[in-house]
């Protein structure tokens, strides 16, 4: 897709949506280097990004077995630890730069957090008491944690891209539709399955 095309769907995206963020000089602005990533933003976005590779295969590799298993457990423990750590290292450089990131990003990035320690403590649990009834079940929940989980993941990422520039009402609705349209998908592939 060239550039053009690209900058035209953007913008009709945000005139669409409403209109557009201000980005404030603190969010661009990385010295000499400009033009380069933020090595602090690139930390933490890859630490957020393993986190949704981990908690993925934790959560449909649960649901492939049948039931949940101690790996799985280990597997959701690691995507908290990388989004707990991704998300540290954003808050500080919220902090850096004065709050100029968007409130829906901090607010979703510590809904995600929470989410993830309720699963996996919740997982533990359900390990523990060894109801094998309950372990075979949980993959509803996981699944259903999973999904939204996405949405401040995809918050995250439309904020952090520079050439889109949605309001936070726009972002949410993205947002909001990525994970519901995946569940979609999930429910029908499981319809046909059974």
């Amino acid at each position: 897709m060239n550039k053009t095309r690209w900058m035209f769907i953007c913008g009709g995206l945000t005139i669409f949506f409403g209109r557009q963020r201000k980005t404030r000089r603190s969010e661009i602005d990385y010295g000499r280097h400009s033009e380069l990533m933020n090595p602090l933003v690139m930390a933490a976005s890859t630490a957020i990004t393993l986190a949704l590779v981990f908690y993925t295969i934790g959560v449909f590799g649960e649901a492939r077995a049948g039931s949940l298993q101690k790996e799985h457990l280990i597997l959701f423990l690691i995507g908290l630890a990388c989004d707990t750590t991704g998300t540290t290292i954003m808050t500080s450089i919220a902090r850096s730069s004065h709050g100029a990131g968007s409130p829906l990003h901090a607010i979703t990035g510590a809904l995600a957090i929470v989410l993830m320690l309720f699963h996996a403590v919740w997982a533990a649990f359900v390990l523990l008491r060894g109801d094998e009834k309950s372990r075979e079940g949980f993959h509803k929940l996981s699944v259903g944690v999973w999904l939204i989980w996405l949405v401040p993941y995809c918050v995250g990422l439309l904020v952090g891209i520079p050439a889109i520039h949605l309001g936070d009402t726009a972002t949410l609705a993205v947002s909001v539709l990525i994970p519901a349209a995946i569940g979609v998908v999930l429910r029908m592939r499981d319809g046909a399955r059974a």
